[in-house]
């Protein structure tokens, strides 16, 4: 499958701002973070974890450090963000049970099954519904019988009042972040253009129609939505 790039502006200078750009709201991402050690937690103790769009390594790190005989293939197609993740993984001494690929899943070369993946704040920027269905068929082809997805994106329908109330507290939320509250318009456009909104009933489908059963919703953080889902073999052959 040829997937979208990386969102324009992840060369190296912006890769390396990445992380301090959302340091006042990272109790967001700890938050998920945190949630998703507890979706997994019932994982094997030597498990296979496939991580989709890792970007600087957060959430491997996460899991890393709390499941010590964990192995990862860390998949990330933007070069720049790649070396922080390889960096942190360095600094912290996880990256002998890593496997980094710096491309798409397209071209990942074989590996043994995993037993779960994740997919955080990634595929919401694959615009196109059937893309966006064959990246999630592609995870579960890599998953294990009864693998454990866990999938966090921007989504909701923004045609509605309730999404509108919620989007005005998100862009309160970014200038807490220190976004000058002139770009909202710009982030709007952006999100127009580059993010592909789906309403949740929508979205579930989706994933379900990629091969797993119904998503579990687990989590929200204003615009930001969190499922988990297991793999159903025969679907995700389909």
């Amino acid at each position: 499958m040829s997937q979208t790039p990386p969102p324009v502006g992840f060369d190296a200078q912006n890769a390396a701002a990445y992380d301090d750009r959302f340091a006042k709201i990272s109790a967001l991402r700890e938050s998920l973070l945190l949630q998703t050690r507890a979706v997994l937690g019932d994982l094997p103790a030597e498990a296979r974890i496939l991580c989709v769009g890792a970007g600087t390594g957060h959430e491997v790190q996460a899991l890393a450090t709390h499941f010590p005989n964990w192995r990862f293939t860390v998949v990330e197609p933007s070069a720049p963000m790649m070396a922080l993740c390889r960096r942190r993984a360095e600094e912290q001494g996880w990256t002998d049970r890593c496997l980094f690929h710096s491309g798409y899943l397209d071209s990942l070369p074989p590996v043994p099954p995993h037993h779960a993946a994740t997919s955080l704040l990634v595929s919401h920027f694959l615009v196109s519904p059937e893309k966006r269905r064959e990246f999630f068929r592609q995870i579960a082809i890599r998953l294990r019988d009864e693998g454990r997805l866990v999938v966090a994106d921007l989504s909701g329908d923004r045609s509605t009042s309730s999404h509108a109330r919620l989007e005005a507290v998100w862009f309160r939320l970014m200038e807490i972040a220190g976004a000058a509250p002139e770009q909202h318009e710009k982030t709007r456009e952006a999100w127009r253009r580059d993010v592909g909104f789906l309403p949740v009933p929508e979205l579930e489908s989706l994933i379900g129609s990629a091969g797993f059963g119904a998503p579990q919703l687990f989590s929200q953080s204003l615009l930001i939505r969190a499922w988990f889902a297991e793999v159903e073999r025969e679907r995700a052959q389909g």
